[in-house]
């Protein structure tokens, strides 16, 4: 057990573990010293300064964020001294700032907007030096825009990259005033090595990086009545979109969500959760036909691990970071683009709408959904099969600018022709959840029998922790698949980049060995996206993860193999998993990066 320190902040006593800051320690005692660098995702870097205390005996202010408590400190918060010094910081800052708040995207969801605010920043004692930058924005990338005149070089971004996911996209270049955050030779984010996870996006503290959008591209299709305009929306965007439109945080709003897109003007409201279930169906069924070749016809070509596709974070990371395990990818393409080859083949011939006139919507918790619909992959339906990504802040923008009151709107339910989705589907968007429901699945194939975990919850594969892993013996097999007759399952679930890079190079090594890993990009998967509300922290993405395991509760059909929407798109249109059609519409290849 740790020591205990003693100290007073603003003369109130208070006792914390030795290895805590002097800002841990404040917020034992309700004091809210106020910060822009500083998140608690990422490391400690004490640049911004705006977290200043007065230390008694020490002549220099301290920052709070990197200071460790040490007994008897005596620290004050709120002096003459303090408070004029974070005045002066903001004050600084802003004079490399472009101040268009009313025209920037964060406009009320900037930390430095609010800052200002607070300190009540009204007149610039200090020169405005933006008209003496050479300021750039960079738009060339589909999934992410960085705007330099934003940026206040707090360096959570690069932090964000080199900690959390391992990139390294994005780095500190030069010193002194000409320090900025740049790329590889200052190339466009479209050029170097960048995932586009959006995870620099949620961490930055300002409009500096922000995703592109195309809500007025989505309003445009809309308003024209030429086209027939469909949305998918993803599982973890309804355990976020709540948290926008002031409701609390992880709050379930299915019902409102698919009411307010009916009211939006969609033409259809269908649900990802139907293709997520398609994913467990193929996905499922490649690994078992691996599994096969491995083991009965000795084929040594045959790559394992098998690993998930769904995520294109993790896709990109890996055809620039690891490509000679590309084989070990599932071919199967994300359920995003499943239903958007879907939509407009299958779909389009039911409601009987001609391909070219339908635009393809869909809402994602996730920045790196626009760059793979952008994928020149992407057009198995021989159209863009989707055509304008929207994050879940995107959507709740729509809704705002529409004058919907989001929270007084009655449940409605999905439309007809994919949009039933099963429990298996929902849980898409948390960590472990692509496991799971592919082991709920698989395992019933093989042995005509549910998997064996109480309420077909599969706890191992559940939670925060960067690798898990778990194994699922496989006993009592029918007869078409008895050469798994007692085969242990290994598996493996990692959520964030640089847990995979960890995992990647213990399989790399020979440490470990497993037959099925899933990989998300971003921390606690897609309910961590890079599209997902402002601010993000474990403690929000746990509220966001159990929302989804309750909407898989709740919902009357919990495994994948049972919607009866799957079972009728294979009788009427695919066939069976793998056939000819789905590795045509369904299916693809992806290829090695330069790793600048």
């Amino acid at each position: 057990m740790s020591n205990m320190v003693n100290l007073t902040i603003n003369g109130i006593a208070v006792s914390v573990e030795e290895n805590k800051t002097i800002l841990e320690a404040a917020k034992h005692l309700h004091i809210k010293i106020p910060t822009l660098c500083y998140h608690k995702d990422l490391c400690v870097a004490g640049n911004c300064r705006v977290c200043v205390v007065e230390q008694v005996g020490n002549h220099k202010l301290v920052a709070s964020c990197a200071t460790p408590v040490a007994e008897g400190m005596e620290i004050n918060t709120n002096t003459l001294k303090v408070r004029n010094c974070r005045k002066h910081i903001i004050e600084l800052l802003l004079t490399e700032h472009r101040e268009e708040c009313t025209k920037c995207y964060r406009n009320g969801h900037c930390e430095l907007q609010a800052l200002s605010a607070e300190y009540q920043i009204t007149n610039q004692d200090f020169i405005d030096l933006v008209p003496d930058k050479n300021y750039t924005v960079d738009r060339l990338s589909p999934a992410i825009e960085k705007d330099d005149s934003k940026c206040i070089r707090c360096q959570r971004c690069v932090r964000t990259c080199a900690e959390i996911q391992s990139v390294g996209a994005i780095a500190v270049a030069h010193k002194g005033s000409e320090m900025k955050i740049s790329t590889f030779f200052d190339r466009s984010l479209d050029e170097v090595v960048c995932t586009n996870c959006g995870q620099c996006i949620v961490h930055c503290p300002t409009g500096a990086l922000t995703e592109k959008s195309y809500v007025e591209k989505v309003w445009d299709a809309l308003a024209d009545p030429d086209t027939h305009v469909i949305v998918q929306t993803a599982p973890a965007v309804r355990v976020g979109l709540g948290e926008e439109l002031g409701l609390g945080l992880g709050t379930r709003v299915t019902g409102k969500m698919v009411s307010a897109l009916k009211r939006l003007g969609f033409d259809s409201v269908l649900d990802t959760n139907f293709t997520a279930d398609l994913t467990i169906m193929e996905e499922g069924t490649e690994l078992l036909t691996r599994l096969k070749r491995a083991l009965v016809d000795d084929d040594p070509d045959v790559a394992l691990p098998m690993a998930t596709s769904c995520s294109p974070g993790w896709v990109k990371y890996i055809e620039h970071k690891y490509p000679e395990y590309l084989p070990n990818l599932s071919t199967c393409k994300s359920p995003q683009q499943m239903f958007g080859a879907l939509a407009k083949t299958y779909y389009a011939k039911n409601v009987n709408v001609v391909p070219e006139n339908i635009v393809s919507v869909s809402i994602m918790p996730c920045t790196a959904k626009k760059f793979e619909a952008n994928r020149p992959e992407m057009k198995d339906s021989g159209y863009k099969d989707v055509d304008f990504v929207l994050t879940t802040r995107e959507l709740a923008v729509m809704i705002k600018q529409a004058g919907i009151e989001f929270e007084k709107l009655n449940d409605e339910t999905f439309d007809s022709i994919m949009g039933v989705g099963s429990g298996a589907g929902a849980i898409f968007g948390a960590t472990g959840g692509v496991m799971e429901a592919a082991l709920r699945t698989a395992y019933e194939i093989v042995t005509g029998r549910e998997v064996p975990f109480d309420n077909l919850e599969i706890i191992p594969v559940r939670g925060l922790e960067g690798v898990k892993e778990t194994t699922v013996k496989i006993e009592g097999t029918v007869e078409e698949w008895n050469f798994l007759e007692g085969a242990e399952l290994k598996c493996a679930i990692t959520n964030g980049l640089e847990n995979a890079h960890k995992l990647l190079e213990a399989i790399k090594r020979g440490d470990k060995f497993y037959h099925f890993i899933e990989i998300m990009a971003c921390p606690g998967g897609c309910l961590g996206g890079g599209g997902q509300p402002f601010p993000v922290d474990n403690e929000i993405r746990l509220q966001r993860m159990n929302a989804l395991y309750e909407e898989d509760r709740n919902l009357p059909i919990r495994k994948s193999h049972e919607n009866p929407e799957i079972v009728q798109i294979y009788k009427e249109f695919l066939d069976e998993p793998l056939s000819h059609k789905s590795h045509k519409l369904l299916h693809t290849s992806y290829v090695k990066r330069e790793q600048y």
